[in-house]
Protein backbone atom coordinates (compact mmCIF):
# COMPACT_ATOMS: atom_id res chain seq x y z
CA UNK A 1 0.00 0.00 0.00
CA UNK A 2 1.41 3.59 -1.42
CA UNK A 3 0.60 6.20 1.14
CA UNK A 4 0.31 9.96 -0.23
CA UNK A 5 1.46 12.31 2.27
CA UNK A 6 0.26 15.96 1.56
CA UNK A 7 1.91 18.86 2.98
CA UNK A 8 5.36 16.72 3.72
CA UNK A 9 7.36 19.76 4.33
CA UNK A 10 5.00 21.05 6.94
CA UNK A 11 5.25 20.44 10.76
CA UNK A 12 3.35 17.37 10.97
CA UNK A 13 3.51 16.23 7.47
CA UNK A 14 7.51 15.69 7.64
CA UNK A 15 7.02 13.55 10.63
CA UNK A 16 4.38 11.28 9.05
CA UNK A 17 6.72 10.32 6.12
CA UNK A 18 9.28 9.65 8.60
CA UNK A 19 7.06 7.58 10.76
CA UNK A 20 5.54 5.63 7.92
CA UNK A 21 9.22 4.89 6.88
CA UNK A 22 10.39 3.41 9.71
CA UNK A 23 7.08 0.50 9.24
CA UNK A 24 8.43 0.31 5.57
CA UNK A 25 5.07 1.75 4.45
CA UNK A 26 5.85 2.63 0.54
CA UNK A 27 5.56 6.80 0.91
CA UNK A 28 4.98 9.42 -2.12
CA UNK A 29 5.65 12.73 -0.40
CA UNK A 30 3.63 15.66 -1.68
CA UNK A 31 5.65 18.75 -1.67
CA UNK A 32 6.68 22.09 -4.01
CA UNK A 33 10.45 21.95 -2.45
CA UNK A 34 11.67 18.71 -2.33
CA UNK A 35 15.26 19.68 -1.76
CA UNK A 36 14.26 21.69 1.62
CA UNK A 37 11.78 18.38 2.88
CA UNK A 38 15.27 16.57 3.25
CA UNK A 39 12.97 13.42 2.55
CA UNK A 40 14.88 9.99 3.37
CA UNK A 41 16.29 7.86 0.79
CA UNK A 42 13.57 5.27 -1.04
CA UNK A 43 10.85 7.99 -0.81
CA UNK A 44 8.97 8.87 -4.01
CA UNK A 45 8.58 12.65 -4.48
CA UNK A 46 5.88 14.01 -5.77
CA UNK A 47 6.21 18.18 -6.62
CA UNK A 48 2.90 19.90 -6.03
CA UNK A 49 0.74 21.42 -3.05
CA UNK A 50 -3.29 21.27 -2.02
CA UNK A 51 -3.62 24.94 -2.64
CA UNK A 52 -2.68 23.70 -6.64
CA UNK A 53 -5.00 21.42 -6.81
CA UNK A 54 -3.94 20.87 -10.76
CA UNK A 55 -0.75 19.09 -9.27
CA UNK A 56 -2.75 16.39 -7.34
CA UNK A 57 -4.01 14.21 -10.00
CA UNK A 58 -0.65 12.79 -10.59
CA UNK A 59 0.14 12.51 -7.39
CA UNK A 60 -2.87 10.78 -6.70
CA UNK A 61 -2.52 8.28 -9.40
CA UNK A 62 -1.40 4.81 -8.10
CA UNK A 63 -1.93 5.40 -4.59
CA UNK A 64 -4.03 3.68 -1.87
CA UNK A 65 -4.36 5.97 1.04
CA UNK A 66 -3.62 9.67 1.49
CA UNK A 67 -2.59 11.69 5.08
CA UNK A 68 -4.23 15.01 4.64
CA UNK A 69 -3.06 18.51 5.63
CA UNK A 70 -5.82 20.64 6.87
CA UNK A 71 -6.01 23.01 3.92
CA UNK A 72 -10.17 23.84 3.88
CA UNK A 73 -9.73 26.01 0.92
CA UNK A 74 -9.39 23.49 -1.95
CA UNK A 75 -10.22 20.29 0.41
CA UNK A 76 -13.54 19.81 -2.19
CA UNK A 77 -11.58 19.66 -5.14
CA UNK A 78 -8.97 17.56 -3.42
CA UNK A 79 -12.19 15.14 -2.69
CA UNK A 80 -12.83 15.37 -5.97
CA UNK A 81 -10.31 14.09 -7.50
CA UNK A 82 -9.08 11.35 -4.96
CA UNK A 83 -12.48 10.09 -6.11
CA UNK A 84 -11.85 10.35 -9.65
CA UNK A 85 -8.78 8.41 -8.63
CA UNK A 86 -10.09 5.56 -6.91
CA UNK A 87 -8.74 6.40 -3.65
CA UNK A 88 -10.33 4.76 -0.70
CA UNK A 89 -8.70 5.75 2.79
CA UNK A 90 -8.29 9.11 3.94
CA UNK A 91 -6.61 9.79 7.42
CA UNK A 92 -7.61 13.83 7.85
CA UNK A 93 -5.30 16.03 10.27
CA UNK A 94 -8.19 17.75 11.95
CA UNK A 95 -8.09 19.98 15.42
CA UNK A 96 -10.05 20.10 18.50
CA UNK A 97 -11.39 23.17 18.23
CA UNK A 98 -13.80 21.94 15.42
CA UNK A 99 -17.43 22.82 17.19
CA UNK A 100 -15.92 26.23 18.21
CA UNK A 101 -18.42 28.99 17.07
CA UNK A 102 -16.17 31.70 17.79
CA UNK A 103 -15.95 33.78 14.23
CA UNK A 104 -11.78 33.56 14.57
CA UNK A 105 -11.72 29.94 15.68
CA UNK A 106 -9.37 27.61 13.52
CA UNK A 107 -12.51 25.29 13.93
CA UNK A 108 -14.22 26.46 10.95
CA UNK A 109 -11.61 24.97 8.78
CA UNK A 110 -11.09 22.32 10.16
CA UNK A 111 -14.96 21.43 10.39
CA UNK A 112 -14.69 21.87 6.66
CA UNK A 113 -11.78 19.32 6.28
CA UNK A 114 -14.32 16.95 7.94
CA UNK A 115 -17.31 17.77 6.15
CA UNK A 116 -16.07 17.31 3.03
CA UNK A 117 -13.86 14.03 3.46
CA UNK A 118 -16.85 12.42 5.14
CA UNK A 119 -19.42 13.14 2.24
CA UNK A 120 -16.78 12.14 0.41
CA UNK A 121 -17.47 8.33 0.37
CA UNK A 122 -13.60 7.75 1.62
CA UNK A 123 -13.03 4.94 4.56
CA UNK A 124 -11.79 8.01 6.96
CA UNK A 125 -10.20 8.68 10.24
CA UNK A 126 -9.95 11.78 11.54
CA UNK A 127 -7.27 13.31 13.99
CA UNK A 128 -8.03 15.68 16.55
CA UNK A 129 -5.55 17.31 18.54
CA UNK A 130 -5.41 19.94 20.71
CA UNK A 131 -2.80 22.68 21.33
CA UNK A 132 1.06 21.79 20.12
CA UNK A 133 3.98 22.00 22.59
CA UNK A 134 5.33 23.51 19.59
CA UNK A 135 3.31 26.92 19.76
CA UNK A 136 5.49 28.02 23.10
CA UNK A 137 8.35 28.67 20.66
CA UNK A 138 6.65 31.97 20.65
CA UNK A 139 8.22 32.99 23.91
CA UNK A 140 11.27 31.88 22.86
CA UNK A 141 12.18 35.81 22.05
CA UNK A 142 10.86 37.00 25.30
CA UNK A 143 13.04 34.28 27.33
CA UNK A 144 16.29 34.76 25.05
CA UNK A 145 16.11 38.61 25.13
CA UNK A 146 14.58 39.18 28.63
CA UNK A 147 14.69 36.10 30.49
CA UNK A 148 11.29 36.35 31.05
CA UNK A 149 7.91 35.04 29.52
CA UNK A 150 4.73 37.53 29.08
CA UNK A 151 1.02 36.21 29.07
CA UNK A 152 -2.15 35.94 30.19
CA UNK A 153 -3.46 33.25 32.66
CA UNK A 154 -0.69 31.75 33.84
CA UNK A 155 -3.23 28.98 35.38
CA UNK A 156 -4.74 27.99 31.87
CA UNK A 157 -4.42 24.30 31.63
CA UNK A 158 -4.03 23.22 28.45
CA UNK A 159 -2.83 19.27 27.29
CA UNK A 160 -0.10 20.43 25.03
CA UNK A 161 0.80 17.46 22.48
CA UNK A 162 4.34 16.81 20.93
CA UNK A 163 4.59 16.90 17.20
CA UNK A 164 5.80 13.26 17.12
CA UNK A 165 3.34 11.64 19.02
CA UNK A 166 0.57 13.13 16.07
CA UNK A 167 2.91 12.24 13.78
CA UNK A 168 3.16 8.27 15.30
CA UNK A 169 -0.80 8.60 15.32
CA UNK A 170 -1.26 8.92 11.89
CA UNK A 171 1.15 6.28 10.65
CA UNK A 172 -0.32 4.01 13.16
CA UNK A 173 -3.70 4.89 11.84
CA UNK A 174 -2.56 4.28 8.23
CA UNK A 175 -0.87 1.10 8.72
CA UNK A 176 -2.96 -0.76 10.71
CA UNK A 177 -6.88 -1.47 10.81
CA UNK A 178 -9.91 -0.81 12.39
CA UNK A 179 -9.47 3.04 12.56
CA UNK A 180 -12.31 3.66 9.86
CA UNK A 181 -14.93 6.61 10.86
CA UNK A 182 -13.12 6.78 13.89
CA UNK A 183 -12.41 10.65 15.55
CA UNK A 184 -9.58 10.84 17.33
CA UNK A 185 -9.30 13.30 20.18
CA UNK A 186 -5.37 13.53 20.44
CA UNK A 187 -3.99 15.09 23.62
CA UNK A 188 -0.24 14.74 25.27
CA UNK A 189 0.05 13.01 28.74
CA UNK A 190 -0.65 15.50 30.95
CA UNK A 191 -2.52 18.87 32.17
CA UNK A 192 -0.45 21.28 32.60
CA UNK A 193 -0.53 25.38 33.29
CA UNK A 194 1.07 28.17 30.95
CA UNK A 195 3.00 28.84 34.55
CA UNK A 196 3.56 24.85 34.45
CA UNK A 197 4.95 25.14 31.06
CA UNK A 198 6.99 27.80 31.74
CA UNK A 199 8.79 26.06 35.21
CA UNK A 200 9.81 23.22 33.17
CA UNK A 201 11.07 25.35 30.24
CA UNK A 202 13.13 26.81 33.05
CA UNK A 203 14.20 23.30 34.70
CA UNK A 204 15.42 22.71 31.15
CA UNK A 205 17.54 26.20 30.98
CA UNK A 206 18.91 25.39 34.78
CA UNK A 207 17.34 28.60 35.80
CA UNK A 208 14.23 30.18 36.72
CA UNK A 209 12.19 31.92 34.27
CA UNK A 210 9.74 34.40 35.74
CA UNK A 211 6.15 34.76 34.69
CA UNK A 212 5.04 38.37 34.13
CA UNK A 213 1.04 37.93 33.79
CA UNK A 214 -0.86 40.35 32.05
CA UNK A 215 -4.09 41.47 32.17
CA UNK A 216 -6.26 40.22 29.05
CA UNK A 217 -6.77 44.08 27.37
CA UNK A 218 -2.26 43.85 27.56
CA UNK A 219 -1.97 40.48 26.07
CA UNK A 220 -4.20 41.37 22.95
CA UNK A 221 -2.24 44.20 22.88
CA UNK A 222 0.99 42.61 22.59
CA UNK A 223 -0.50 39.76 19.91
CA UNK A 224 -1.78 42.91 17.86
CA UNK A 225 1.64 44.48 17.67
CA UNK A 226 3.29 41.54 16.41
CA UNK A 227 0.96 41.16 13.92
CA UNK A 228 -1.92 38.79 15.00
CA UNK A 229 -5.32 39.88 13.42
CA UNK A 230 -7.07 41.76 16.75
CA UNK A 231 -10.12 38.82 16.17
CA UNK A 232 -7.56 35.63 16.59
CA UNK A 233 -5.63 37.19 19.63
CA UNK A 234 -8.84 37.49 21.11
CA UNK A 235 -10.11 34.09 20.85
CA UNK A 236 -6.97 32.77 22.11
CA UNK A 237 -7.41 34.91 25.32
CA UNK A 238 -10.66 33.84 25.85
CA UNK A 239 -9.41 30.16 24.97
CA UNK A 240 -6.93 30.45 27.78
CA UNK A 241 -9.25 31.99 30.10
CA UNK A 242 -11.49 29.11 29.32
CA UNK A 243 -9.20 26.45 30.51
CA UNK A 244 -8.71 28.61 33.81
CA UNK A 245 -12.30 27.54 34.89
CA UNK A 246 -12.46 24.48 32.85
CA UNK A 247 -8.88 23.05 32.86
CA UNK A 248 -8.54 20.00 29.97
CA UNK A 249 -7.39 16.39 31.30
CA UNK A 250 -5.58 14.17 28.78
CA UNK A 251 -7.57 12.08 26.31
CA UNK A 252 -5.24 8.85 26.64
CA UNK A 253 -5.90 7.91 23.31
CA UNK A 254 -2.07 8.54 21.83
CA UNK A 255 -1.27 5.92 24.73
CA UNK A 256 -3.73 3.60 24.03
CA UNK A 257 -3.06 3.57 20.12
CA UNK A 258 0.88 3.54 20.50
CA UNK A 259 1.19 1.72 23.54
CA UNK A 260 3.53 3.93 25.03
CA UNK A 261 3.52 7.46 27.08
CA UNK A 262 3.14 10.47 25.11
CA UNK A 263 5.95 12.83 25.24
CA UNK A 264 5.84 15.38 28.60
CA UNK A 265 6.20 18.81 28.32
CA UNK A 266 9.05 18.95 30.43
CA UNK A 267 10.94 16.00 27.96
CA UNK A 268 10.00 18.39 25.53
CA UNK A 269 11.61 21.71 26.54
CA UNK A 270 15.22 19.64 26.99
CA UNK A 271 14.79 18.53 23.47
CA UNK A 272 14.28 21.77 22.48
CA UNK A 273 16.56 24.15 25.00
CA UNK A 274 18.37 25.50 21.87
CA UNK A 275 15.47 27.62 21.30
CA UNK A 276 15.17 29.34 24.37
CA UNK A 277 18.72 29.40 24.74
Amino acid sequence: MTVLVTGATGNVGRLVVDELVARGVPVRALTVDPERAALPDGVEVAVGSLAKPSTLPAALDGVEAVYLAPYARTVSRFCELACEAGIRRVVALSGASVGDEHPASSGHGFAAVEKAVGAGGFDWTFLRPGAFMINSLGWAPSIRERGEVRSVCPGATQTPIDLGDIAAVAAHVLATDGHVGRIYELSGPEGISLAGMVSAIGGALGKPVPFVELTPEEQVAEWVSSGYPEEIASWLVEMFEFTVVNPQVPTGVVEELLGRAGVSFAEWAKGNVAAFS
